[in-house]
């Protein structure tokens, strides 16, 4: 199976949307809504494909300067639910099978060419056989060059406390059955899983920052507190991204303010930050488009960070757009733009889902310097990474599961462990991507667990395009051998499925980042 480069995904803004769809407290949201125009983009060599959303699509054009548009559907509130109409495209897809013995036996066979199921769940302490039968060939998602399109297959289930072996690798097909979108998550999956938000709180809509800041401002601190944002940002007119670090920082701040969730309306966009900080706790942030920031290295789209007043604790980031542009401004250097979701200095119990992560330099900093090793526990799952020069994510100290995301087109570094953290990186799919996962450019390395990711040895470097490079830092650990560095040493303490690493390529373009209407990826 050939692997393929991300030539064109958007380098610059996304054109505002029109929104549709009402949502009431506790009520049901159609996903309504559809495109407005825009521009055509600068298109690099390969288009962007366009893809299926849950009650919307991505236009084709190019680099989405003053161009591609994003159409989008309905938002939920505080306990509503999304109708999802939308389909991904068509991508391999691997049956689930086999269960699991007392001992963990393997269970099902595999065909071969096939990305298989992992099968079979775990009791507490057991461990989990990875079994399943794999489709032979198929039809798989198309790649042309420079273009990412749909996915999926689903994988076995890891009981609290278990342990569980990795599944097959991904083969060059899978079955012909295509990947699909679900309903939206009620829950987060993961470390952040006891977030619930606003909870049932009337929804209040605000239409800008000001307004925004106002409604936290007003609110009593607990409680609950439910936000849907409609304010529009028009990233078009920002033709120059190198006058966005000069500007004054645009900051919306929750501190000390705990159950609250805040939803973008589909065709919203913001041209502003968060800063969930101090005790801020029990806080949702999802279908945001953030990008193209002011305020170079002070202004990050999305800051989670303990202060002298305590620590955010059980937050979820979840279906959110963040990007900037891949740019070097003179006087503002690798700092033109700061990270997208960076997690600090004791903020724990964290989810970050079905985010799409692109066209930034920075992306995600876990622990703000090598001091910063507070025991932080942190779930990334099925986001994608694409075109991007580094952090996906960074860790300093403390545990992340790294888990069933897309990572491509990585310029400097991808997962990089520090200050002895240690990550578990499971079930993930990686292409075209320079050092992937490393420890380097701290005073201590970290560690990591490779399970059931797309690449399996050294031998799969050439055909999904990693490469690796030297650091000048000392010490320093490359995965050249892609063999683990030590056993991930906490029991979860969550259940999950593994999605198969193809999928991930094949479709989760069609529900990670916003406007998807909270989809997930249903893997066949």
């Amino acid at each position: 199976m050939r692997r393929c480069l991300f030539a064109c995904f958007p380098a610059l803004a996304l054109a505002a949307c029109s929104g549709g769809g009402s949502i009431s407290s506790g009520g049901a949201l159609d996903a309504a809504g559809g495109t407005s125009g825009g521009g055509t983009g600068a298109v690099a060599s390969g288009d962007a494909s366009a893809v299926s959303g849950t009650g919307g699509a991505i236009a084709t054009g190019g680099d989405n300067g003053a161009g591609g548009v994003v159409a989008t559907g309905g938002v939920a509130g505080a306990g509503g639910v999304i109708a999802t109409t939308g389909r991904a495209g068509l991508g391999g897809s691997t049956a689930s099978g086999g269960t699991t013995g007392g001992g963990g036996a393997m269970g099902g066979s595999r065909a071969t060419g096939g990305a298989p199921g992992t099968g079979g769940t775990v009791s507490s302490g057991g461990s989990r056989a990875a079994g399943g039968a794999a489709g032979t060939g198929g039809a798989g998602g198309t790649r042309d060059a420079g273009r990412l399109t749909d996915a999926s297959a689903a994988g076995g289930r890891t009981g609290t406390g278990g342990t569980s072996s990795p599944p097959d690798a991904a083969g060059s097909g899978g079955s012909t059955m295509p990947p699909s979108t679900g309903a939206p998550q009620s829950k987060p999956l993961g470390y952040g899983e006891a977030t619930t938000g606003g909870g049932a709180a009337a929804v209040v809509e605000v239409g800008s920052m000001s307004a925004m800041q106002a409604a936290i401002d007003a609110y009593a601190g607990s409680g609950g507190l439910s936000l849907r944002y409609a304010g529009r940002f028009d990233f078009g007119t920002i033709s120059d991204p190198c006058t966005q670090w000069k500007l004054p920082a645009q900051i919306v701040e929750i501190k000390r303010k705990n159950d609250i969730t805040i939803v973008g309306a589909d065709g919203s966009a913001a041209n502003f930050g968060f800063h969930i900080a101090s005790s801020a706790s029990n806080i949702i942030l999802r279908n945001l488009t953030i990008a193209l920031l002011p305020g170079g290295d002070a202004s990050d789209a999305i800051t989670i960070e303990g202060m002298s007043g305590g620590v955010p604790t059980n937050i979820w980031i979840d279906h959110n757009t963040l990007y900037s542009a891949l740019v070097d401004c003179a006087g503002a250097g690798d700092t033109s733009f700061d990270g997208l979701i960076d997690i600090k200095k004791g903020a724990d119990n964290i989810t970050v889902s079905y985010n799409y992560l692109h066209d930034h330099g920075k992306v995600s900093l876990n622990g703000f310097s090598d001091s910063d090793t507070e025991i932080r526990h942190v779930t990334f799952h099925h986001n994608v990474f694409a075109k991007v020069g580094s952090r996906t994510p960074l860790q300093r100290g403390g545990y992340s599961h790294i888990l069933n995301n897309l990572i491509s087109q990585v310029s400097t570094s991808g997962i990089n462990v520090r200050m002895n953290g240690h990550a578990l990186v499971e079930g993930n799919y990686f292409e075209n991507a320079k050092n992937p996962v490393t420890s380097r450019d701290s005073d201590a390395i970290g560690y990591w667990e490779l399970r059931g990711n797309n690449i399996t040895s050294p031998a799969d470097f050439t055909k999904f395009g990693i490469t690796w490079s030297a650091s000048s830092s000392t010490p320093t650990v490359d995965a050249t051998d892609w063999k683990t560095t030590a056993t991930f040493p906490v029991a979860l303490g969550y259940s999950y499925s593994v999605d198969p690493p193809q999928c991930l390529k094949d479709g989760l373009l069609a529900a990670a980042g916003a406007g998807k209407g909270l989809a997930t990826l249903k893997c066949k």
